[in-house]
């Protein structure tokens, strides 16, 4: 069997919960036919749980369900679900039933009793409606009118044996003594665990002041599943269940694409800005311009167009838009026309798995390309470290799984002395890029200085720059070594002014000895072109002479051939060499 029929034959015989995350613990939900044990606390989310699994059912799987109440009444189980938005007045008619089980306040109980009646008006009515979920809430209320252990055992194994003979999906919630949901052994009904097919515990506790709601798969026979402990959320759509990254997962899709992070130098010292998707930490001290930096990272995004949304946990957004137009930043503009959300930390209260839960859904709502949360180390403060780091580490999974360039920021304790080592979160070892901001206190004054820790993928400075904040936006200059130490501020300016009168000293300098070296030019082509016209005139002097010359023997030869020719001498001599002896 390849294992893309071993993978459908495996969710064949699992019913979908349509609990985001649960049926990824599972490996595809519950065991189809088979009977689930549901334990927790007051408040846990049992009641919650079960019936989301009879709506998807219902709504998304063509399976119908029953859900029977032995402790709350159908109305009210009704009611106080509409707020999850599943439209239980129109599954009620044909996809849905309630049947109210309640034992009365004022009930006197006389002699031993059964499920059997109850089973019976059950198994009509499955039957009636085709259905193939059930959910038997709060059972131990009316098991706990049965004072012998012997007959709570009895009708346990009666309606377990039952769910079997028709192969329903059934779910069975059981309270749990406080938040005890470690383990249900101690408990009257703990023997249910061995006889169940699935037993899900879910707890909820209060850490450190903050509710935490966690969910545990116990056991689940003929199928793997995730052993630990998953956080979970009971949100606007009911629940949803933190899962984290695993290797199985199929990893997200990487860009080669750059976006800018609204400094154009900074975006020259990362090799031309952050990657797509990527995740950004930027750290620091209070006032290092953490909040500064992602406020113009979020401007640039908006000024390309892509949806963003900025989360503000220490100020409020109106505060953060109003102290950024300060430096040239406006994101008020963007605001009003839809493209940036702001989003106020008093919007989004709870554990850090209420923040990352708010978010995701928020950004989806938005269509957020990119998201800034400033400062994600805020989370650390609800709830204990191991939980608010898995939420953190869930964070970056969810952007790089979207493809959402994500920019955080956290905020390092000075106090403790805390440096580059790091965010509170110990997140840094998980982003694309880290930038950290720092301060250096010299002659009277605090500057900012930034600095890339890492950034993957890509070349980068290694040098600090200056942070300098003004009325004309956010600008990076670089810092000065005088001896060994870094200059900012006024020694950088002191420095820089040194430079620049030296610089017009040598410019002025080398100005006048090219001037003169141009004048010696000059005089030297004046002195070379008087020597050529001199050598001209030796020239035409001396073809004049030779011409003089040559033409003045001519006139003399001439003039002595004439001189013999009229003296005779040529004749005579002529006549006296023809005349024979």
């Amino acid at each position: 069997m390849t294992s893309a029929r071993a993978s459908a034959a495996k969710l064949a015989v699992k019913a979908s919960t349509g609990i985001a995350g649960f049926d990824e613990i599972t490996g595809g939900g519950l065991p189809r036919g088979r009977t689930t044990l549901l334990v927790g606390g007051p408040g846990s989310g049992k009641t919650i749980f079960g019936l989301q699994v009879l709506v998807h059912g219902a709504q998304e799987c063509r399976e119908p369900g029953i859900f029977v109440a032995f402790e709350e009444s159908s109305p009210r189980v009704v009611a106080n679900a509409e707020s999850f938005g599943w439209n239980l007045a129109a599954l009620q008619k044909k996809k849905l039933y309630f049947m109210d089980a309640q034992p009365l306040a004022d009930l006197v109980q006389s002699g031993d009793f059964d499920l059997c009646g109850l089973l019976a008006a059950l198994d009509a009515k499955s039957k009636e409606l085709g259905a193939r979920r059930i959910v038997f809430d709060a059972l131990d209320v009316v098991l706990a009118l049965l004072p012998d252990p012997a007959l709570k055992r009895r009708e346990i194994y009666r309606l377990h044996e039952w769910l079997l003979a028709r192969e329903l999906t059934g779910i069975i919630t059981l309270k749990a003594g406080g938040d005890e949901t470690i383990s249900i052994s101690p408990q009257p009904f703990g023997f249910m665990q061995f006889m169940v097919d699935c037993a899900v515990m879910l707890n909820h506790s209060v850490v450190l002041g903050v509710s935490q709601r966690s969910l545990r798969v116990q056991k689940y026979r003929g199928s793997g599943f995730d052993e630990n402990e998953s956080a979970f959320l009971i949100g606007n759509s009911g629940f949803e269940v933190a899962v984290a990254h695993t290797l199985s997962r199929v990893d997200a899709k990487v860009s080669n694409e750059r976006v800018s992070s609204g400094v154009e130098r900074l975006d020259t010292m990362l090799g031309g800005g952050y990657y797509r998707g990527a995740s950004v930490l930027i750290t620091g001290f209070s006032g290092t311009a953490k909040t500064t930096l992602s406020g113009a990272f979020a401007e640039a995004a908006c000024r390309r167009g892509e949806r963003t949304m900025f989360v503000c946990f220490d100020t409020n957004s109106t505060e953060v838009i109003r102290n950024l137009r300060s430096v040239g930043i406006r994101l008020d503009r963007y605001v009003k026309n839809g493209s940036l959300r702001m989003i106020s930390s008093r919007a989004i209260t709870g554990s850090a798995e209420t923040y990352l839960v708010r978010i995701k859904a928020l950004a989806m709502e938005h269509g957020a390309r990119c998201v800034v949360i400033d400062p994600v180390s805020a989370w650390s403060k609800s709830g204990n470290d191991l939980s608010t780091q898995s939420v953190a580490d869930r964070l970056i999974d969810w952007s790089k799984g979207e493809g959402t360039t994500l920019v955080c920021t956290s905020l390092l304790d000075e106090m403790s002395g805390q440096g580059e080592g790091g965010s509170q979160l110990q997140i840094s070892a998980l982003v694309d890029t880290w930038i950290h901001l720092n301060y250096l206190i010299q002659a009277g004054e605090r500057n900012r200085g930034l600095s890339i820790v890492k950034s993957r993928g890509t070349a980068h400075s290694n040098q600090v720059r200056e942070l300098i904040l003004s009325d004309a936006g956010v600008t990076l200059t670089d810092t000065y070594t005088a001896g060994g130490e870094v200059l900012m501020g006024t020694l950088r300016w002191e420095k820089e002014r040194a430079e620049r009168v030296a610089t017009e000293a040598t410019d002025a300098a080398a100005k006048l000895k090219r001037l003169r070296l141009d004048a010696e030019e000059a005089e030297l082509e004046v002195r070379v072109k008087s020597l050529q016209t001199e050598l001209v005139a030796k020239q035409v002097e001396k073809a004049l002479l030779v011409r003089t010359t040559q033409s003045h023997e001519g006139e003399l030869s001439r003039g002595r051939t004439q001189m013999q020719e009229l003296r005779g001498a040529d004749a005579t001599t002529a006549v006296r060499k023809a005349t024979p002896p």
